[in-house]
């Protein structure tokens, strides 16, 4: 498949998943190869790290926009920009707050506590003004893609449930119009998906099938294609006869003992992305395992690369 075509599929890109699975190196990596795609992309983190500004080789910003990457017509084919955004709960609260007439009592609020109260008067509210910035910069149409670094899984369920929780809670008003339209987002495939991120190892992938079926069957929401990171490559000649070799008993045994739990993982691995496809019939991007201590550019380049190449080899799909 173009990978073009595969990024106009939907606007807004959510990505979730167990922490430690890569998901922050995951939403980069789709950001970087959609922008290679020559679409313009802001990548929004919402856990206020800004953990992917290093990926791409820049300073944080926090909650201002920074350009990661600059759209240029150099490339072939030209690439699309990047633009980094980190948002908390609290400031999508003060941003809505400042917007709906109360800009003259955010900063006393804010220093007196109540705005916490404010926050906290609605279970899930801060989730939904969050959702609620996302769904206004889509409706913006500043950006092609907007890819979203959403919190880990457990608390990415609650995330995603906030609008329809809030909607049952607050039945008229201005908070309900707000989670009416972000359940418009998140339950319109052509506008929202969520892609989950794993690893190969059991837990994680037990713990994304789990999260996968809550997504879709219980908040209606599309899944995309499931990220599978630190995939060790094949490698040849694990079968070979060491006993042939000109070495030591030491070196002998040393490598015997390297290619067993070589093999050991490699056969783990397989296992769990089999289960994984046959329990969650999703297409699977499968990124590599990089023996690196940081992911930054270079790294970044890599993935970007494993990327694009899983998307071309997705079966063109009648539109």
């Amino acid at each position: 498949m173009d990978p073009g075509r595969f990024f106009a599929s939907s606007r807004v890109l959510i990505v979730a998943g167990k922490g430690g699975v890569g998901k922050t190196v995951s939403a980069a990596t789709i950001a970087s190869a959609a922008s290679r795609s020559g679409r313009s992309v802001l990548l929004v983190e919402v856990a206020g790290r800004s953990a992917s500004a290093p990926i791409f080789g820049v300073e944080p910003q926090g909650y201002e926009q920074v350009t990661a990457v600059d759209e240029t017509e150099q490339d072939d084919p030209p690439r699309g920009r990047i633009v980094l955004q980190s948002i908390t709960p609290d400031q999508a609260l003060m941003e809505w707050l400042t917007t709906h007439g109360f800009k003259g009592i955010v900063t006393r609020m804010a220093s007196s506590g109540i705005l916490e109260v404010v926050a906290t008067a609605t279970p899930g509210i801060k989730d939904l003004l969050v959702l609620g910035r996302i769904k206004a910069f889509e409706s913006e149409g500043s950006f092609d893609l907007i890819v979203v670094d959403a919190p880990a899984a457990g608390h990415a369920l609650g995330f995603l449930r906030s609008p329809a929780g809030v909607r049952d809670a607050a039945r008229t008003g201005t908070i309900h119009r707000q989670a009416v339209e972000v359940l418009d987002l998140i339950s319109d495939p052509t506008r929202c998906q969520v892609v989950l991120v794993t690893i190969p190892e059991e837990t994680p992938v037990n713990e994304l099938i789990e999260t996968s079926f809550a997504i879709e069957d219980e908040m209606g929401v599309r899944l995309g294609p499931v990220v599978v990171n630190s995939v060790l490559p094949t490698l040849a000649g694990l079968d070979a006869d060491l006993v042939s070799l000109d070495v030591s008993d030491a070196e002998r045994n040393a490598l015997q003992t390297a290619v067993t739990f070589r093999a050991g993982r490699a056969a783990l691995q397989d296992e769990q992305l089999t289960r994984l496809g046959a329990e969650l019939p999703l297409d699977q991007f499968r990124l590599p395992q990089l023996f690196s201590t940081t992911i930054g550019p270079d790294e970044l380049a890599v993935l970007t690369k494993a990327l694009l190449a899983e998307i071309e080899a997705l079966p063109e799909v009648e539109s």
